[in-house]
């Protein structure tokens, strides 16, 4: 079975959303490509290839036997200098300049006219030298069968150059003759001042992966038999020992091995307060120490750091292609072509209705010059970069474009409960044993042996209790967890079961126990249809415990006779602070709000009016595996769902709503979920759902508003060129000034900052 590889390489030389469809075309030619996507903002390819069919080199190639030029890896925008590149544009005004004066001294009253020679002599370098990228792009564009801007701009200007020229040749000697020499060096000009506009605008919207990439540092003090020695980060490997000292950044993700000292970790979540950090503690790579000095031991370096895949998570993002953006390069496919039977069709109308040569030629150059593709190639995919890259800055970690165009739509939100909107540390409450034990903690002792070794947070909450005690905890073999039941195993040869009320009852009777092992997935009756043979005592006390709003467990032992209770544990979690202001705003946004939880329905509903939930817009108990069920089941009915999970048995129903979102939980086994999911929540704030949507929400709206003027300019531009109320040098004015536009408009993205109170 062959697997399948992505490569991202940088492309030069693109100038319009023709551009991209002539790439995409010549990538998806090489044997073995599957699909490519090319985004002319941030001049990136994305290559999907099954691995071991082929290579790099040929998809290098491919490129630039169609005209451009692929870097090995693709690279951000060069920050650089602000003037950086402004070299030719700035050789082209001077050229143009006097070419133009004449112009306003006509206004003034006064004869500044060049003579031709000059004209010629000012215009040609900008035509043929500043120019020559056109007349390149116009070549492998008809070598490769397609045609874009460059196309456009070059035969525009050509025209008008050659026939100022033969005007000037063929008339006498003092004769006055009307030349066009400053209409085609203008256009480039203005093209050439639009390209650099873009090109310092993809700057801007890049700026948030930039920020990310400053974070790393460069060096560490890693700890040795001899003290601490500076190396590069670079060389670091997992298990060394670092020392990061007050004010510095954490070089690599760790656990922290001794100190305490506060971080400010603002560059992933978007929070500013400081987080404590202490022995055994997280620490990512990139955030700031504090006043502390702390020793951690490297957890993950490279590629596999956090603030790594952060970065190459709003890379894709940037680089995707949202389904909206599909239908544009279907339109600028087949744009050019027609634009250029549109100019010669305007020439013939005026060559028709009576017009001299050089009239018609003139307005057929214009509807060349202004319908110029720039600003449809541009319209999405800058506001896709501006979006998520604010939204980035403000812990919200978009990876799939399709889900940032999705999200806007979305009019059904679900959460799971435990992480998600509550504090996720439940606290064991009650704890009561049914059986006569050794010591009165014994039954305690026993659970935490079983749960020892599990990152559950109702077996955190049993482990810590214990230890509060002053228990020692024995060892647990053969321990088996049964997703959305509870743990079996043995500790000091006794084979134990914790779990749910209903799973328990289910393995209650004697010929059910001896099958236990045999059958551990059995499906539980629930309290209402109990076994008449299951004892009153524990029956009771855990329907009391769950119509109180505890989430249950059971503690049990099997015996020769059959399973014995030993003991039944109550626990209680808080909602997060802000949660029910949280949930608040969405409905005031007209959306539902749910909760799915796998807790009985007593407490799930209990904590459900304490979130300010009916009833009936509490899920439960729901079972991990039939999260997924519960989210296919919405949008059967047609609602656009999103839900929102913090934890490993959330990945599945992440993956089947229309938006997945992960609440990251640093420690909590969120990985899956984060990977499952388009968008990532990088701290447990409730309140960033609704910034998740709402940065779609303008996101999508700066697409649709690009789009408009994109199509309203080429609309109305082109019927006003060919009816001749435009000029060339007006006409390139204008379309250099669209594509400036529609990064402008896309660039006010940056100043979202989300919900006040949600944001530092």
């Amino acid at each position: 079975m062959q697997t399948e590889t992505t490569t991202q390489l940088g492309i030069e030389g693109m100038t319009c959303a023709a551009c991209v469809t002539r790439v995409e075309r010549a990538l998806r030619r090489v044997p073995g490509v599957e699909d490519a996507t090319v985004n002319l903002a941030t001049e990136t390819a994305q290559v999907r290839w099954a691995q071991g069919v082929g290579d790099e080199i040929q998809l290098r190639r491919a490129v630039r036997a169609a005209g451009y030029v692929a870097r090995e890896t693709a690279a951000l925008p060069d920050a650089g200098s602000t003037w950086q590149g402004v070299g030719p544009v700035a050789l082209g005004l001077l050229l143009c300049a006097p070419l133009i004066l004449p112009m306003l001294g006509d206004v003034l009253g006064r004869h500044w006219m060049l003579t031709p020679l000059w004209q010629f002599l000012l215009a040609t370098p900008v035509q043929f030298g500043l120019g020559a990228r056109f007349y390149r792009g116009t070549w492998h564009a008809i070598t490769s069968g397609s045609a874009g801007m460059d196309v456009l701009v070059a035969l525009g200007t050509t025209a008008g150059w050659a026939l100022s020229t033969w005007l000037w040749w063929r008339a006498s000697p003092g004769e006055p003759v009307s030349l066009y020499f400053e209409g085609s060096a203008v256009v480039i000009t203005l093209v050439l001042l639009g390209k650099w506009l873009e090109t310092r605008a993809k700057v801007q919207t890049t700026a948030a992966i930039r920020s990310l990439q400053a974070l790393r540092p460069e060096r560490a003090h890693l700890i040795t038999a001899l003290g601490e020695d500076d190396v590069p980060v670079a060389e670091l490997m997992v298990n060394d020992r670092l020392s990061v000292r007050p004010g510095e950044r954490v070089p690599a993700d760790g656990r922290v091995l001794e100190g305490r000292t506060q971080v400010d970790e603002s560059m992933l979540t978007g929070e500013s307060v400081p987080v404590v950090k202490q022995a055994g503690a997280l620490v990512t790579g990139g955030s700031v120490n504090g006043d502390g000095r702390v020793v951690i031991q490297v957890t993950a370096v490279g590629a596999e750091s956090v603030l790594a895949r952060i970065i190459r998570w709003v890379e894709d993002a940037q680089a995707a292609k949202a389904p909206i953006q599909r239908l544009v390069d279907q339109v600028s496919a087949v744009f050019v072509p027609v634009v250029m039977v549109l100019s010669v069709l305007t020439g013939l109308a005026w060559a028709g209705l009576g017009a001299d040569l050089p009239t018609a030629l003139i307005h057929a150059v214009a509807v060349m010059v202004i319908a110029c593709p720039c600003a449809l190639g541009l319209a999405t995919p800058v506001a896709i970069m501006a979006g998520t890259g604010v939204a980035a800055q403000r812990g919200i970690l978009i990876r799939d474009a399709q889900a940032l165009e999705i999200a806007h739509r979305v009019n059904t939100v679900a959460f799971d409960k435990t992480g998600t909107l509550t504090q996720g540390h439940p606290q064991l409450t009650h704890y009561q044993p049914f059986t006569s034990e050794p010591t009165p903690n014994d039954g305690l002792m026993l659970a935490a042996s079983l749960l020892s070794g599990s990152e559950h947070p109702l077996a955190r909450a049993v482990i810590q209790h214990a230890r509060g005690q002053g228990l020692v905890l024995q060892t647990a073999n053969a321990v088996e967890a049964v997703a959305g039941r509870g743990t079996q195993g043995l500790v000091s040869g006794r084979r134990l079961v914790m779990g749910s009320l209903s799973w328990i009852q289910s393995l209650y009777q004697p010929e059910e126990a001896l099958r236990m092992n045999d059958n551990p997935h059995a499906e539980g009756d629930t309290l209402e249809n109990l076994n008449a043979t299951t004892p009153l005592e524990w029956v009771a006390a855990a329907d009391q415990a769950m119509s109180q709003g505890y989430t249950v467990s059971l503690l049990a032992e099997q015996q020769p006779d059959g399973l014995k209770v030993r003991a039944l544990f109550a626990f209680e979690d808080a909602p997060k602070p802000e949660a029910l202001q949280a949930l608040q705003a969405l409905r005031e946004r007209g959306l539902q709000v749910l909760m799915i939880s796998g807790d009985n329905l007593g407490a799930a509903r209990s904590m459900g009016r304490r979130l300010g939930l009916q009833d009936h817009e509490v899920l439960a108990p729901v079972l991990p595996a039939d999260k997924a069920a519960q989210v296919a089941h919405l949008r059967a009915q047609g609602r656009v769902v999103a839900f929102v999970g913090d934890g490993i048995n959330d990945a599945p129903a992440l993956a089947a709503a229309d938006v997945g979102m992960a609440m990251a939980n640093p420690g909590g086994g969120t990985e899956v979920a984060m990977n499952t999911a388009g968008i990532t929540l990088m701290r447990g704030d409730v309140r960033l759902v609704a910034d998740a949507l709402d940065v779609s929400d303008r996101t999508v709206r700066k697409i649709r508003q690009n789009l408009f003027w994109a199509f309203a300019y080429n609309t109305a531009g082109i019927p006003l060129a060919a009816l001749g109320y435009l000029s060339p040098l007006v006409a390139g004015a204008a379309m250099a000034l669209s594509s400036v536009s529609v990064m402008a408009n896309a660039l006010l993205l940056r100043r979202w900052r989300g919900s006040s109170s949600a944001t530092p």
